[in-house]
């Protein structure tokens, strides 16, 4: 099974709130709807942020807009007055998703 970068076949957009960060994730076409819920689950985005993540990650579908909306939280270091992250905003956190290796069935993706 051939494997991907996310951002062949999804953009996105990260903000912040205190020490939670937010990202979605929308399919480039409609089509890869269906592999975005498949291969960018709860437990693959925590495998993938490690233990940067340190809390909860709740994921919402929204398939009239063809994305998702990643919540993840306690992973901003303690939030912009209290991280010592160089980004302690979250928004390379949607740079950081995109960069997910995902998995892909021959010709799924055009």
């Amino acid at each position: 099974m051939p494997e991907i970068y996310l951002n062949d076949i999804a953009h996105g957009r990260s903000g912040d709130k205190g020490d939670t960060s937010n990202v979605c994730v929308f399919a480039r076409k409609p089509e890869y709807y269906d592999i975005i819920l498949r291969e960018v689950t709860v437990e693959r985005v925590k495998a993938h942020f490690g233990d940067m993540v340190k809390g909860e990650i709740t994921r919402y579908e929204v398939p009239s807009l063809g994305g998702i909306n990643l919540v993840m939280r306690h992973a901003l270091g303690g939030g912009a007055t209290m991280s010592l992250r160089l980004d302690s905003l979250g928004k390379s956190m949607g740079s950081a998703v995109m960069r997910m290796k995902i998995h892909v069935e021959d010709g799924e993706v055009s």
